[in-house]
C-alpha cells in the first residue's frame, strides 16, 4: 500500500520595509505574492508588523496610522479572491479598543484569521509593553488544509513563567503541524547563534518544523539582517536565507505519515567582523535612502576613522554619492594630507582640500578680548574641530548632502570628541565600533568587501593610515595616547563597563590597573551629556549608546570600586510581598 504524501509550499518574503510607507510596503507585498504564485506557493509569509514597518515606535499610537494600516490590509485581503497564495502579513490591529501587534491571514478575498502577539518584549531596544496590549496564545490557523501555528517573534523567545506563555507549546497541543514565525529581530554580533538556539528549543519541545522569517534593512540605529532559516522536526537545518539582502524564497514541505519535512536553499552567512561591516554598510545605505538624502559628505582627515567611514559610504551608496573634504590646519601633517588624497583616489569620490587657517584665526581675533590674559588650552584645540564642523554643515546646507560623522565607540564612551565639531553630522556608521575593531575592519576591507557593495575591490585604505598612531592633530606632535590609555586596554575595560555592566571591583580583580579603571569609569560617566547630543549610528554590539543604554545625564552615583555590600535581609522582617507590591504600585 502506497503511503499518502502531501505537499505544502511557503514563500518567505525576507523584505526591507520602510516605517510609515504603508503603500510602499503593500506594493512590496503584492510583488512578493506574484512571485510566490509563479513558484506555485500556497502561502506567503511576511515579517513582523510588515505593513507598518518595524519598529514603528510611537507612530503606531496615531489613530490615523492605525486606520491606514487596516485599510491596506483589507485591500490586500480583497485581492486574494483571485485564488492565488494566501498571505500572513504583520500589522498593527485595534481589537475591542486594544492595540495589538498582529499577524493577519488573508485568503479567499477576506481576512481569514488574526493572531496577536502574546509575549511583549520590554528590554534592550524594545518597548512594546508600553505600545501594545497582550494577546492570547491562540491556536493555529488553517491554510489549504494545513494547520499553521503563528507565534510572533518574542512568542518563541521566552520560557513559560507566571509572566509569559509558552505559545509554541499551546500551538502544538491545539493541532499545529508547522510553525511559521514572523520576526523583527535586530542585528547584533553573534545574534544568529542565539536565534538558532531559541528555535532549537522550541522545535525540541514541540517536535514540529519551524520557519524563522526575519526582516532585512536599516531603521534608524537598528539594522535587521534577515538571515531567515527553517528547521525540520529532527532539528536538521532545512533552509538558510542570505543575510543583509532581500530574498523571496519558496520552501517546499512534504508530509509523510504525520510528519512534515522541508527542503530549501542554504546560503553562507558572513560572521564576526565581516557581518559587522555589512551591517554598517546596510545601516548607512537605508538611513540615507529612506530619508531622501541625495548623498553624503564627510571630512577626510587622513586618519583611520574617517577612512573607514568613507569606504563604508562608497560601499553603501556608490562613489558618485560621496563627497570628501580635507580641512587642514597648521597641525595637520603632510602625510595626513597625502593619505587623504590617496584614499579619495582609491575610492573614486569627489574630493576637495579647504584650508581652515583663515577661519580659525578669525575666530581667535574675535575672541581675543574675552580670552585676554587666559592661557591657551583645549579651547583652542576644540575651535579647530568646531571650525571644521561649521564648514561641513555649511556645505551640507547648500548641497543637501548629509554629513557623516566618524567618531568610534571608544571616543564616544570617554568623550574624546568635540560637540558641534567632529560630532556634527546626521548619522554615524561606526558609532558602535570600538577603536580596536576600526583597525580590524580597515584591514579587512582592503582584502574583502561584502556582497552588493558598490565600492571598488582591493586595497582602498592606504596602509599608512592603518599603521600610523591615531591622532586628532589639534596640537603639535599629538597622539591619542597622550590623553587616553592604549586602545587595547581602553576597549577591554569599556566592553566590561558598557556591555557587561561589571562593577569596578570585578574589572580590577580581572587584572586591570585600579587607577586606569577608575579614570575610564569617570570619563564614561561625565560624557553622558555629549552622547545624548550625538548623531544616531548603527548598532552592532549587545549594548549600544542610545536605544540599549539609556543613562540619566544628571547622575551623582559613582561605583567606588569596592566590594559590593551584602543586602540586609533582616530589614525585611515582617514585610510581605503584598506590601512590597503595594509600595511599588
Amino acid at each position: 500500500m502506497t503511503e499518502r504524501v502531501n505537499q505544502f509550499a511557503v514563500t518567505l518574503a525576507q523584505l526591507n520595509p520602510t516605517v510609515g510607507d504603508i503603500d510602499g510596503n503593500a506594493a512590496k507585498a503584492r510583488a512578493a505574492r506574484a512571485h510566490a504564485a509563479g513558484a506555485g506557493a500556497d502561502l506567503v509569509l511576511f515579517p513582523e508588523l510588515f505593513i507598518a514597518g518595524y519598529p514603528p515606535e510611537d507612530l503606531v499610537q496615531k489613530p490615523a496610522f492605525q486606520a491606514a494600516c487596516r485599510s491596506a490590509i483589507e485591500k490586500l485581503a480583497r485581492e486574494t479572491a483571485d485564488g492565488g497564495p494566501a498571505m500572513l502579513v504583520g500589522t498593527p490591529w485595534v481589537e475591542d479598543g486594544r492595540l495589538c501587534n498582529a499577524c493577519a491571514l488573508l485568503d479567499g478575498g477576506r481576512i481569514a484569521g488574526l493572531r496577536f502577539k502574546a509575549n511583549l518584549p520590554n528590554y534592550g531596544v524594545f518597548d512594546e509593553k508600553r505600545l501594545f496590549a497582550h494577546g492570547p496564545a491562540a491556536g493555529p490557523v488553517t491554510v489549504r488544509g494545513v494547520r499553521i501555528g503563528v507565534p510572533i517573534c518574542e512568542d518563541i523567545w521566552l520560557e513559560e513563567s507566571e509572566d509569559y506563555e509558552n505559545v509554541v507549546e499551546t500551538l502544538a497541543e491545539t493541532g499545529a503541524e508547522i510553525i511559521l514565525v514572523p520576526n523583527g529581530s535586530p542585528y547584533a554580533r553573534d545574534k544568529g547563534d542565539v536565534r538558532l538556539s531559541v528555535a532549537v528549543a522550541r522545535v525540541t519541545e514541540s517536535g514540529l518544523p519551524l520557519v524563522y522569517l526575519n526582516q532585512v534593512g536599516g531603521q534608524d540605529e537598528l539594522v535587521f539582517d534577515g538571515a531567515s532559516f527553517a528547521l525540520n522536526g529532527d532539528l536538521s537545518l532545512a533552509a538558510q536565507l542570505p543575510a543583509f539582502e532581500e530574498s523571496i524564497t519558496t520552501l517546499h514541505f512534504t508530509k509523510t505519515g504525520d510528519d512534515w519535512r522541508c527542503t530549501g536553499p542554504v546560503a553562507q552567512l558572513p560572521e564576526g567582523d565581516k557581518a559587522d561591516y555589512a551591517a554598517c554598510v546596510l545601516g548607512l545605505r537605508d538611513y540615507v535612502g529612506k530619508n531622501g538624502f541625495p548623498g553624503v559628505l564627510l571630512g577626510i582627515s587622513g586618519g583611520i576613522d574617517s577612512a573607514l567611514c568613507a569606504a563604508i559610504a562608497v560601499d553603501a551608496l556608490g562613489a558618485d554619492q560621496v563627497h570628501g573634504v580635507m580641512l587642514p590646519y597648521r597641525f595637520t601633517a603632510p602625510g595626513s594630507i597625502a593619505d587623504a588624497g590617496e584614499l579619495a583616489g582609491h575610492l573614486g569620490i569627489r574630493y576637495e582640500v579647504l584650508p581652515i587657517a583663515e577661519a580659525v584665526n578669525g575666530f581667535g581675533t574675535i575672541l581675543s578680548d574675552i580670552f585676554k590674559n587666559l592661557p591657551p588650552d583645549i579651547t583652542e584645540e576644540n575651535l579647530q574641530a568646531r571650525t571644521r564642523g561649521t564648514l561641513l554643515m555649511a556645505i551640507s546646507n547648500k548641497t543637501g548632502l548629509m554629513v557623516v560623522t566618524t567618531g568610534n565607540k571608544s571616543e564616544m564612551s570617554v568623550g574624546y570628541a568635540t560637540l558641534y565639531g567632529d560630532m556634527n553630522g546626521g548619522f554615524n556608521p561606526i558609532k558602535d565600533i570600538y577603536k580596536t575593531q576600526v583597525f580590524r575592519l580597515a584591514a579587512l576591507r582592503n582584502a574583502w568587501k561584502p556582497d552588493g557593495a558598490l565600492g571598488p575591490s582591493g586595497e582602498v585604505i592606504p596602509p599608512d593610515i592603518i599603521a600610523r598612531p591615531p591622532t586628532a592633530e589639534l596640537r603639535e606632535n599629538q597622539i591619542d595616547q597622550d590623553s587616553l590609555p592604549p586602545y587595547d586596554l581602553l576597549d577591554a575595560v569599556l566592553e566590561r563597563l558598557v556591555e557587561r555592566e561589571e562593577p569596578l571591583e570585578e574589572i580590577i580583580a580581572a587584572g586591570f590597573d585600579r587607577a586606569m579603571v577608575a579614570r575610564i569609569d569617570h570619563l564614561l560617566n561625565i560624557a553622558e551629556y555629549k552622547r545624548r547630543q550625538a548623531a544616531p549610528g548603527v548598532k552592532v554590539t549587545r549594548k549600544n549608546f542610545g536605544r540599549d543604554r539609556r543613562y540619566p545625564i544628571t547622575n551623582r552615583f559613582r561605583d567606588k570600586g569596592e566590594p559590593l555590600p551584602e543586602p540586609d535581609e533582616t530589614l525585611l522582617s515582617g514585610c510581605s510581598s503584598a506590601s512590597i507590591d503595594a509600595f511599588e504600585g
